[in-house]
């Protein structure tokens, strides 16, 4: 297993910068953004249909030993405004197309999420069965928005050779590992896991027992930490909805890995994400609003690379 990093953090850095700041940490392998959400200028899809720029693109990586884990366009697929939702999939489909010709196999995403009627305006997250009207909803969104839509792209996905590993958010319809292998029921094995312990510690999930539950359905992973405020959470709930800024009344925050659980945890998930076979990328995600992200990541780095080093496998040996 090895480190990576998320460089959407490093937005506002050229390639060049992005390369040098992540050598000096010691981190050769990279998770690039290609729009939606996060946009990314560091991998434009206008590389589709431009081959030279691409292969300079690729030759600049593999000069300076930089490999990829994966693409990114995490995007809501199924808004419920045509013009919004067309933006998504079109950006999603160019990412696969274009993860493909450069012989890149794992792209992340979300699942998004449907509104409440062919004429919504706004997505809509149901959160509980009851009124009836939400399990109604809900059954409507995953028959007539979810399967559909996500059996055609994974199947657009694999005839291009890729594969679409969906990161687990609340907001969208896949947020929890019930709710991934539903997905993954209704669209194939090409749809797997994108697995982020931040967005499940808040939601009461022990990411460690999610792990299991996943395993074989892990095709990536993001290394982000969140630490939860007792004295805030007996107040607001789990389901928070103040400013990411506001630290100090909020119920819990995304946090640097380390800053919301120690070591032996880290640990422990590690060598559980060894054990279920996973063996791949620790794609480090910055999104700590009481550290920058030069703080943060280099804490992060160090941090992760006493934890894979306490990881690794051992060898026994007899006389």
């Amino acid at each position: 297993m090895k480190l990576g990093i998320l460089t959407a953090l490093f937005g506002q850095f050229t390639l060049d910068e992005v390369i040098t700041k992540v050598k000096k940490l010691g981190v050769s392998t990279l998770e690039l953004g290609t729009g939606n959400y996060p946009g990314d200028p560091h991998c434009k899809l206008s590389m589709l249909a431009d081959d030279q720029a691409r292969r300079d693109f690729q030759q600049k990586l593999k000069d300076n030993g930089i490999t990829l884990s994966a693409l990114s366009s995490h995007g809501n697929s199924l808004h419920p405004v045509k013009e919004i939702r067309e933006k998504f999939i079109e950006t999603s489909r160019q990412t696969i197309l274009l993860a493909e010709k450069m012989g890149i196999d794992t792209v992340v995403d979300f699942s998004g999420c449907p509104g409440d009627s062919e004429s919504a305006r706004y997505p809509t997250w149901v959160t509980c069965p009851w009124p009836p009207d939400f399990t109604e909803l809900l059954k409507w969104q995953w028959e007539e928005k979810v399967a559909p839509f996500w059996s055609a792209h994974a199947k657009f996905a694999r005839d291009h050779g890729v594969r679409i590993a969906i990161e687990m958010h609340p907001g969208f319809v896949v947020y929890s590992p019930e709710t991934m292998l539903r997905l993954r029921k209704a669209a194939g094995d090409n749809v797997g896991a994108n697995f982020d312990p931040s967005h499940l510690f808040w939601q009461g999930i022990d990411p460690i027992q999610a792990v299991r539950e996943l395993a074989g359905t892990i095709y990536h992973v993001h290394a982000k930490d969140t630490m939860i405020y007792p004295v805030n959470v007996n107040k607001a709930g789990v389901l928070d909805t103040k400013s990411y800024t506001d630290e100090i009344n909020r119920a819990w925050l995304f946090r640097t890995v380390g800053y919301g659980h120690g070591t032996e945890w880290w640990n422990n998930f590690v060598s559980t994400l060894r054990m279920t076979g996973y063996d791949y990328v620790l794609s480090i995600e910055h999104e700590d609003s009481l550290m920058s992200v030069e703080e943060g990541l280099s804490k992060a780095v160090t941090f992760l690379d006493s934890v894979l080093l306490k990881a690794m496998p051992g060898q026994a040996y007899w006389a």
